[in-house]
């Protein structure tokens, strides 16, 4: 049973009640809840403060730095949750992949799987392989109380993504070559790193996160048939490998119009949305059944704070009618963010939707 599910006869848990817990399970809420994606963001002068020397990949072993960074934008921000603060390669650097995370350009894999023989480097993820996220959130629970904490894992598609290209890119050749062109190592590829994902939430919610988010940051790159044929089977069984526990999951990607039907269909009980579609729109899209979240574009923020306000009052107008709504910007915020941008936003969000 999980920390987060309020069995009959039982007493709810301090996060359960809370207003991101509701609207994910589509109840009525006090006021719209707000998060960020990459809340801490890189804009925060403290951030930077407490991360001064130390690589990105340090930094994400390190347990109170971690709990730290977390903590960091809940308390400047008030925002409704907390975000695990990690990386997407963080498990695959843990069972022994060759990479690093390059200020600038981002994960770089020394020698990328491209070969069936390749497969072998990708072993099975234990707890005692992450123990620093397990004392980290027992860290961070302590401190949030009523808070909910946000696990989160990238989705196969994306590790794939990097795995096989040796690091960002923005076609995508060899991923999609393998793809297109061997299926079967393609399909075996994204099933040994659903199971790896799937392990690292589960770290996550045993330890006590309240929620999971999924980033497939990389699935805009794909037609709706190649996602149903070649992605969605991994994606689903990384959401039903979680099912069990009764957290909350999130499905994330960026230029995802296209497939948001399909990431609803994979099995996530909230469906992100980035900017280039309304939020009503893409409730049609997605049908029936999940809450979104989304979706301001984060450029919107280097504008005055009353565009800001007009901007957000838009997607605010768009949500109305939606079955439940989290707040958020749609893609990660920009590092050169004025943090002060952020606080006035959730404070904007929770004036104006409280009940």
């Amino acid at each position: 049973m999980s920390a987060n599910q309020s069995p009959a006869g039982q007493q709810p848990t301090a996060t359960y009640d809370s207003a991101f817990m509701k609207a994910c399970r589509r109840e009525p809420v006090p006021h719209t809840p707000v998060w960020f994606m990459r809340q801490a963001g890189r804009s925060l002068p403290e951030y930077h403060k407490a991360r001064e020397g130390i690589a990105m990949l340090d930094s994400c072993t390190r347990p109170e730095l971690v709990a730290e960074i977390t903590l960091q934008p809940v308390r400047r921000h008030n925002v409704d949750a907390a975000v695990y603060f990690s990386d997407i390669v963080v498990p695959l650097k843990a069972i022994g992949i060759d990479l690093d995370i390059k200020p600038g350009v981002g994960p770089v894999v020394e020698k990328p799987i491209r070969t069936r023989a390749d497969l072998d480097r990708l072993r099975d993820l234990t707890p005692e392989d992450v123990s620093f996220v397990t004392e980290a959130i027992g860290l961070l629970t302590a401190e949030l109380g009523s808070t909910p904490l946000i696990g989160f894992a990238g989705a196969p598609f994306t590790l794939a993504s990097y795995l096989v290209e040796g690091g960002p890119s923005r076609t995508y050749e060899n991923a999609k070559a393998i793809m297109y062109g061997d299926p079967e190592l393609w399909a075996d590829l994204l099933d040994r790193l659903a199971d790896i994902t799937a392990a690292f939430l589960k770290v996550q919610i045993e330890a006590g996160a309240s929620a999971v988010q999924v980033f497939d940051s990389w699935a805009g790159a794909l037609a709706p048939a190649d996602y149903r044929r070649s992605v969605l089977p991994a994606s689903a069984k990384v959401f039903k490998a979680v099912e069990g526990y009764g957290v909350p999951r999130i499905h994330f990607g960026v230029g995802t119009g296209e497939l948001l039907g399909l990431m609803g269909e994979a099995g996530a009980d909230v469906v992100g949305v980035d900017w280039r579609v309304p939020l009503d729109e893409a409730a049609r899209r997605v049908g029936p059944g999940k809450a979104l979240q989304g979706n301001l574009d984060p450029t919107v923020l280097f504008t005055s704070t009353e565009v800001v306000e007009a901007k957000t009052r838009e997607v605010l107008d768009a949500a109305k009618g939606l079955e439940g709504h989290i707040f958020n910007l749609g893609h990660g915020v920009m590092p050169s963010t004025d943090p002060d941008s952020l606080t006035r936003l959730v404070e904007y969000v929770h004036t104006q939707t409280g009940r």
